[in-house]
């Protein structure tokens, strides 16, 4: 790692890490350091573990590996001489490719997926016996056979067979011992291999050991190639470095090509494709990471799951949940994202010829709701569980959390949806569209500032009601709808109250805590069925990054930064190895951290907390259909240097961070673009540059010190002054923000949903 005196240069930072950087990540655990970790095959497998034991919490059910949404089998046991080895006495180190394990008796295991392979395999070395063998868990013993002396096996769920060999030596020098295969000690381990037969299996496990050694540099050198190239980072901050890098790994463990392209919404219950998840994911997923094939294939995949019916109520939405067995359509938000992405996909590449190609699809998006959806103000209806808030009972499909039939923050994605298909139709030359979009989206704005707000308040309604009437309870989702504010001081004060009463240290909450219907916990008190408390209170880590990102906008970096290393610290000390759950209880219990819940890694989770890094802390947004580049740094006072790669177009930016010198350093790779550099509280500059060129930004006093140079030659400089305007809003920021502090539990008293008598049956 580097030293915390300064930084060290690119080319010095390249030959340390070149080979080592997926090794410098090693987490070690051991003792009651339990922890989940999960791999998968970019294709539609994922293998998930525990460290020392499956302790049996809500994860033990989808143990080992699972295919396509099947279970295929519960992990496996090892043995040596008969006697199993015990996982929970062993040391355990995770890598970014690869889990080993170390145990008492000095036996060395080693745990692999490869990728777009349906293979597990398992080195077992330092063996002090004759024999080793291998047991997969949760297979009845009628389903267990041999076949060539290979052990055969039907799948636990689906219509899957695994077929088990040694690693090393003969295929057929393994032996079928009740439930286990063995093998000498000198076989190094075993492969599973699992396709449609025994035959398909048996030839992917040939394939296997022919090509292992291949498979393992191909998978190591693809990841290391993600955090070298697309997601490079360096600080002399360890913690900062380790776990952007950490997030950016189980971040790429969800993109995938299941069916079609997409991202997995979280693992292990979410391994499928949600439209609403997949589109809040792209941003921090693919986008800011410059994967910019991955995003199109997304986007393209998504479009061919459009409804075309014209008869459909849902005709032009794209679906909620795309999985192998079900494509379903019941969401309102998918869609406005869809179309959101899209436009965010061309900021970021600057391809035109996607537009051309969707653009059937957005004018499909937009007109079916127009037809079906619409009310005479403009808004976008839906039903009450048609929002990310969707919970509800199964027996009558009651809403846990109403919302209907206008939420704020489907109204926003909604002026949103219509101004970048206002923008697509001007590419197009779809001038009719483009007048009639543009106007639609100025009233929806018009009438939102007339209809949510109310002088008494100081947030945002929630929603109108069937009846037009406005519920305000606080909620995070009005922290989306500030386009459709125009009052500055307002959204202060709003981003100010949804601070101090729903961001707690560990993570936002989806509802006041003054609220009837608050629920503290998630998972743990009798009386309310989880998916009760799911939006009524409980934490949801994706909400952190429009939650910072509005901080950062108040000039609240340090405040904002709180938050973000809180879940730096999470995500390489708390549950799955090295990223972010779905879920927190929004109260600790008493003497114990904050229980996690939901799935172990979700993707918007993670994707949120790359999001804002990237574009609100760095600054960097880019927008090459106008070949223009924001650059808006908001780094917080803890950070002392940063040096990180961003990718826009066909080249990339690399810039550096000096907190002792006050500068900014920008390297423009294959980038000709207009530069709008926003220092503050200087005055912005636009500035053109072209690849090859450097632009530094120097504090010097009380001015601003900017300077363009090509090969050593200054092409350009310029002295920026403070700006008064600027000062005076920092000044009225600091005031609104002056002692603003996270929100803090109450007494269990406080809560209806706590007390004895509480029978159940809120939120309706």
């Amino acid at each position: 790692m580097l030293a915390s005196a300064g930084m060290l240069s690119f080319g010095t930072m390249q030959s340390v890490q070149a080979q080592n950087i997926l090794d410098q990540m090693a987490v070690k655990l051991k003792g009651n350091t339990n922890r989940e970790v999960s791999f998968a095959n970019k294709k539609s497998a994922y293998y998930l573990t525990q460290t020392q034991a499956n302790t049996g919490n809500e994860y033990e059910y989808f143990e080992g590996m699972n295919i396509a949404k099947k279970r295929i089998f519960s992990g496996f046991s090892l043995f040596v001489d008969g006697q199993q080895l015990d996982n929970g006495s062993s040391t355990v180190t995770v890598y970014p490719y690869k889990m080993n394990r170390s145990f008492a008796n000095g036996a060395q295991s080693v745990l692999w997926l490869h990728d777009f392979k349906n293979v597990v395999e398992v080195d077992l070395s330092s063996v002090k016996g004759k024999r080793i063998g291998i047991h997969l868990k949760g297979i009845e013993a009628e389903n267990i056979s041999a076949q060539n002396n290979l052990m055969i096996l039907k799948s636990i769920e689906g219509n899957h067979v695994i077929a088990v060999a040694p690693r090393l030596g003969n295929i057929n020098g393994g032996k079928l011992e009740k439930d286990q295969l063995t093998a000498s000690a000198s076989a190094k381990g075993f492969f599973i291999a699992v396709g449609k037969t025994a035959d398909e299996a048996t030839a992917l496990l040939k394939e296997a050991r022919k090509n292992s050694s291949r498979w393992k540099k191909e998978r190591k050198e693809r990841i290391t190639k993600l955090l070298e190239k697309n997601t490079y980072f360096k600080s002399s901050d360890q913690q900062l470095e380790e776990s952007l890098n950490w997030m950016s790994v189980t971040m790429d463990q969800l993109v995938s090509e299941q069916q079609g392209y997409g991202i997995y919404a979280g693992l292990p219950w979410f391994n499928e494709y949600w439209g609403r998840d997949e589109f809040i994911s792209m941003p921090g997923a693919v986008l800011v990471s410059g994967q910019f094939k991955w995003a199109k294939d997304i986007l393209k995949s998504f479009a061919e799951y459009q409804n075309t019916d014209p008869n459909s109520k849902f005709f032009g939405r794209v679906p909620n949940i795309v999985n192998p067995d079900a494509i379903d359509y019941h969401t309102t938000d998918g869609t406005p994202r869809f179309v959101i992405e899209l436009y965010d996909y061309v900021q970021y590449s600057g391809d035109m010829e996607l537009i051309k190609e969707l653009y059937p699809n957005v004018k499909n998006s937009i007109e079916g709701a127009l037809k079906n959806w619409t009310d005479d103000s403009g808004y976008l209806l839906h039903a009450n569980n048609e929002t990310w808030m969707d919970a509800r009972r199964n027996y009558d499909k009651r809403s846990y959390s109403p919302r209907g039939t206008r939420a704020n923050d489907i109204q926003a994605l909604w002026y949103k949806q219509l101004q970048a298909g206002a923008y697509f139709a001007r590419v197009i030359g779809d001038t009719a569209n483009e007048q009639k979009w543009e106007a639609i989206a100025e009233k929806v704005k018009k009438n939102f500032d007339k209809d949510y707000r109310d002088p008494s308040q100081k947030f945002l309604a929630d929603r109108l009601d069937p009846l037009g009437i406005p519920e305000f309870k606080l909620r995070p989702n009005q922290l989306f709808a500030y386009d459709l504010v125009n009052d500055q001081d307002f959204k202060l004060q709003m981003t100010k109250i949804c601070w101090e009463e729903l961001v707690y240290p560990w993570g936002t909450s989806s509802l006041n805590r003054q609220d009837l219907f608050f629920h503290p916990f998630h998972l743990a008190w009798k009386h309310y069925h989880k998916d009760e408390a799911y939006h009524n209170g409980t934490i949801w880590l994706w909400l952190n990054g429009i939650a910072m990102q509005r901080m950062i906008e108040s000039g609240q970096s340090d405040v904002a930064y709180q938050l973000f290393q809180n879940m730096n610290q999470q995500a390489m000390n708390r549950g799955v190895v090295g990223g972010l759950s779905e879920n927190m209880d929004c109260y600790p219990h008493e003497g114990k951290l904050t229980k996690l819940t939901g799935t172990y890694l979700q993707a918007w989770s993670n994707a949120e907390h790359l999001r804002v890094w990237n574009q609100y802390f760095l600054g960097v947004r880019p927008d090459m259909i106008a070949k223009t580049l924001t650059l808006a740094p908001r780094l917080p006072k803890d950070i002392n240097d940063l040096e990180y790669k961003s990718f826009m177009g066909e080249g990339y930016l690399k810039g550096t961070y000096n907190k002792a010198k006050q500068s900014y350093t920008y390297q423009f790779h294959a980038i000709d673009t207009e530069v709008n550099l926003d220092v503050w509280p200087f005055n912005t500059q636009k500035i053109k540059v072209k690849s090859g060129d450097v632009l530094s930004a120097t504090q010097t006093g009380e001015q601003l010190e900017v300077r363009v140079k090509h090969h050593g030659r200054v092409k350009q400089s310029f002295t920026l002054k403070k700006n008064a305007d600027r000062l005076a809003t920092a000044k009225k920021q600091a005031e609104v923000f002056k002692g603003v502090k996270f929100c803090e539990p109450m007494s269990l008293d406080h809560h209806r949903v706590m007390q004895k008598t509480f029978k159940g049956r809120t939120g309706f």
